[in-house]
């Protein structure tokens, strides 16, 4: 086990879909940004090890924050979308990306 450090995290989460609304948008982001704000705020500042889901279940690998954050934030996407894909940078050149979306649904 890695002695206790920090990262500043970077997520970017993508969207896909077939067809855009009367406005030309698939979604809005920042109804996006909102949900994944809630997502992780209880992580903020904090040592992810003594946070959900991490305390138990697994370690915050970029790879599970990937895998979590992915997971919470697919059902707030409207039905039109789907939640492509959830990556996390912890440190530049290290980037974890979890694949939400079934196969085929983006290239």
């Amino acid at each position: 086990m890695e002695p206790l450090h920090s990262h500043d995290w970077r997520v970017r989460a993508s969207v896909v879909g077939e067809r855009l609304d009367r406005d030309g948008l698939l979604i809005d982001f920042h109804l996006l940004e909102l949900a994944l704000d809630r997502i992780i705020a209880p992580w903020c500042g904090n040592n992810l090890n003594d946070r959900a889901p991490f305390t138990d279940a697994y370690l915050p690998t970029a790879e599970h924050v990937a895998q979590h954050i992915a997971t919470s934030l697919a059902p707030e996407v409207p039905a039109a979308a789907q939640l492509g894909r959830v990556s996390v940078t912890e440190a530049p050149g290290c980037e974890a990306t979890y694949i939400a979306a079934p196969s085929g649904a983006f290239s």
